[in-house]
């Protein structure tokens, strides 16, 4: 699912690749997101849409392709991300940055519940 969105969003992206230029892009795109970034193959992201991905070489603690859309202090429809819980892991479809504590991030799953990571 999240191959055939980054081919709808494609078109009119900023697309990088290589490790050195895609570990840069990323950085200046998810600096704030604290997601691991190792082994970047292709970071994209489409400005008039919102919509960025990333390709890594293999799976950290999230799948080798993770998408959202991004806003200011803002993740939404992520894809491709999960947080261990007690117990289980979750999926992870939305983020936010607290704008008075850059420190304070909320991750909502698709069934509303959230939590808040300091």
């Amino acid at each position: 699912m999240a191959s055939q969105a980054i081919e709808v969003n494609r078109e009119g992206a900023e697309v990088y690749r290589g490790a050195a230029l895609c570990a840069e892009k990323a950085m200046e795109l998810l600096a704030e997101t604290n997601m691991p970034l190792a082994d970047i193959e292709e970071v994209g992201y489409n400005r008039s849409t919102g919509f960025v991905w990333l390709r890594q070489r293999k799976a950290l603690t999230h799948t080798t392709e993770v998408t959202a859309l991004v806003e200011d202090r803002k993740m939404k429809c992520i894809t491709g991300v999960k947080s261990k819980e007690p117990l289980v892991w979750v999926t992870v479809c939305d983020m936010y940055i607290d704008k008075n504590d850059h420190s304070k991030i909320t991750f909502k799953t698709p069934t509303g519940l959230g939590s808040v990571s300091k």
